[in-house]
């Protein structure tokens, strides 16, 4: 005979919320195992005589909730067998917020168990009723010991269970104030609905600070009405960027093409590199922002004519990654980032079906030159294409440089021209020696070239005379004066 377990729910409060039919089942049972014994019902019910055998001492046992209950279940397992047929009870309602019930109904569809869920009062109708809020509106029932902020959704009602202590509520607090103000309101609400219902209303900062919490805590977080509020949301860029486009928009929005917003993706991408190379965290972010702009402008005229949306390119995104990091998404090894780009390009070959190609088409021809150089340069030289060593590459540069010397005498400015590009591209390939990525290189000598000018122009500007009265020598005074300070 399959043994089985009846699983009674205790409610939210006090006796006069527990259902008559689970009261009469207890009375007559005379016996219950209980996964907590704080609860008020219990006390209530064990002063009629009722037996309830607490699993409270699991807790103390381990420091993961999973492994917790997934001992419980374990345990009331091994007494069903034992006695054919127990009670359990649970507060609320035995399939609201119940990991252990969940566990035992998974030997119910395996076949193992015998389980019936007896019902029981709900807190979240109470809860409901307490804050005045009407659930058909939209609502998320989360738990507070495994909250995340990608769970969260500003724009409905939330109820947030199992706040039950101070180091709950800490991570709770931080998890909503990646989405909400500091000072957001609200709600705890102990016991919804009996009588000893407690409702307090907090800004979100004092959510752990000075509150009494238990087991039959939960959090209320209203929905957002504020727009400024709602700004972190991925979903309200969307619609802007869509108001942007749409018919009553901006007009030059509206007339933009994935052609002519290129010329503006690379400006902002050279402005993010710039905010990096100054270490300007504000600076990023809004840079960061500049780029995703592009990003979702692209991504709308694609959905405006049609052929794709963000949805799509979030989605390739997303399979790429998986796709190309089997050591982090699958069972294949990768014990250093060699090997991670190793396996990437033995994947992206497969992905590509074997089709013949040349190696140097998979370089993206739209990148500026300096970055498609090395590019080119990489790739040649995974295939063998390259120097021994950095003094081959150095000998290059010193051959080039004499050949734009000679047409230099000669005055062929076309042969110039070419001569001088064979030198920048020979100095990239000694760079590529070096571990120096020419476009940082060279970034970071602007940069640099940028401060010292500003040093010479302040000092011309302090001494009160216009730069053409100054020579060169005492302009590169105040260059070297620029030196010395560091700049």
């Amino acid at each position: 005979m399959t043994p089985s377990i009846t699983i009674a729910g205790l409610g939210a409060g006090d006796i006069n919320q527990l259902p008559l039919g689970i009261y009469r089942l207890l009375l007559t049972a005379g016996k219950a195992f209980a996964r907590t014994l704080d609860h008020p019902v219990i006390h209530e019910l064990q002063q009629e005589g009722i037996r309830f055998e607490s699993l409270d001492y699991m807790y103390e046992k381990h420091d993961q909730f999973e492994a917790v209950y997934e001992e419980i279940a374990a345990f009331l397992t091994e007494k069903a067998e034992e006695h054919g047929h127990i009670i359990y009870t649970v507060p609320g309602h035995p399939i609201v917020a119940e990991k252990t019930v969940q566990l035992l109904l998974e030997q119910k569809q395996a076949g193992t168990l015998d389980v019936t869920i007896a019902g029981g009062h709900s807190f979240l109708d109470d809860l409901f009723a307490s804050v005045g809020a009407d659930p058909i509106e939209g609502f998320q029932f989360l738990d507070g010991t495994a909250l995340k902020k990608e769970d969260l959704n500003i724009f409905q009602h939330i109820v947030i269970a199992q706040v039950y202590d101070a180091f709950v509520a800490s991570d709770v607090k931080l998890t909503l104030m990646d989405k909400y103000p500091d000072d957001y309101p609200v709600t705890i609400v102990t016991a919804a609905g009996s009588a000893n219902e407690q409702i307090k209303q907090l800004p979100l900062y004092e959510l752990d600070r000075q509150v009494t919490l238990n087991n039959l805590t939960s959090l209320y977080v209203p929905p957002v009405q504020k727009e400024e509020d709602t700004y972190k949301e991925f979903s309200v860029l969307r619609q802007i960027i869509a108001a942007l486009r749409g018919p009553d928009g901006c007009p030059w929005d509206r007339e933009q093409t994935h052609q002519s917003l290129k010329k503006y993706l690379i400006e902002e991408a050279y402005e993010l590199l710039e905010a990096i190379d100054r270490e300007d965290d504000d600076h990023m972010v809004e840079e960061l922002g500049d780029v995703l702009l592009q990003v979702m402008l692209h991504a709308q005229i694609g959905e405006d004519e049609g052929m794709f949306s963000i949805e799509d390119v979030i989605q390739s995104i997303s399979q790429k990654m998986i796709r190309r990091h089997p050591h982090v998404f699958g069972d294949a090894t990768a014990e250093n980032a060699e090997a991670v780009v190793s396996n990437w390009q033995k994947i992206k070959s497969e992905e590509k079906g074997g089709a013949p190609s040349f190696r140097l088409d998979e370089v993206a021809k739209g990148q500026p030159a300096v970055l498609r150089a090395y590019e080119l340069q990489k790739k040649a030289a995974k295939s063998g294409f390259d120097w021994d060593d950095a003094a081959g590459a150095m000998e290059k540069v010193m051959e080039e440089w004499q050949e734009f010397l000679d047409e230099v005498k000669n005055e062929d400015s076309s042969k110039q021209l070419d001569e001088f590009g064979d030198i920048l591209f020979a100095l990239i390939n000694v760079a590529r020696f070096y571990d120096i990525h020419p476009e940082e290189a060279l970034a970071k000598v602007n940069e640099k070239f940028y401060r010292r000018f500003n040093h010479v122009e302040k000092s011309v500007k302090e001494s009160g005379r216009p730069f053409e009265d100054f020579s060169l020598d005492e302009l590169d005074a105040f260059w070297d004066e620029a030196k010395k300070l560091g700049l």
